[in-house]
């Protein structure tokens, strides 16, 4: 594999973390639940384990590069699990911008 292709995965892996970690906080935040609940901790762990694959991409890509991916895909995800799972209305602004989120990743990949 290549540095861009880890570099990517890990990025993935990192965004995937988070957007776990945002979804068990935003049930807690929804059901009321105490910041010492279950599911607040667990998205506090999800939160910092994501920091070590983030140390590996960008081991393999460029900030910006690590950034455009983690970005992209934590706002596609979360707008989808928003709409899905929490009842959240997509508009067309939102739209807009994960066409844009798309078009940016797509800019800033160098393969070399």
């Amino acid at each position: 594999m290549t540095q861009f292709t880890f570099g990517y995965a890990f990025a993935f892996f990192t965004a995937m973390l988070v957007i776990f970690g945002d979804f068990a906080i935003k049930t807690a935040a929804d059901a009321g639940h105490a910041i010492t609940s279950t599911y607040v901790i667990v998205g506090v762990f999800l939160y910092g384990t994501s920091a070590l694959f983030w140390f590996y991409a960008m081991h393999h890509v460029t900030l910006a590069q690590a950034g455009v991916a983690y970005s992209m895909l934590t706002l596609i995800a979360l707008a989808v699990i928003g709409a899905v799972w929490f009842g959240e209305a997509l508009h067309a602004r939102e739209y807009a911008g994960l066409g844009c989120a798309l078009l940016s990743m797509v800019l800033m990949s160098r393969v070399a």
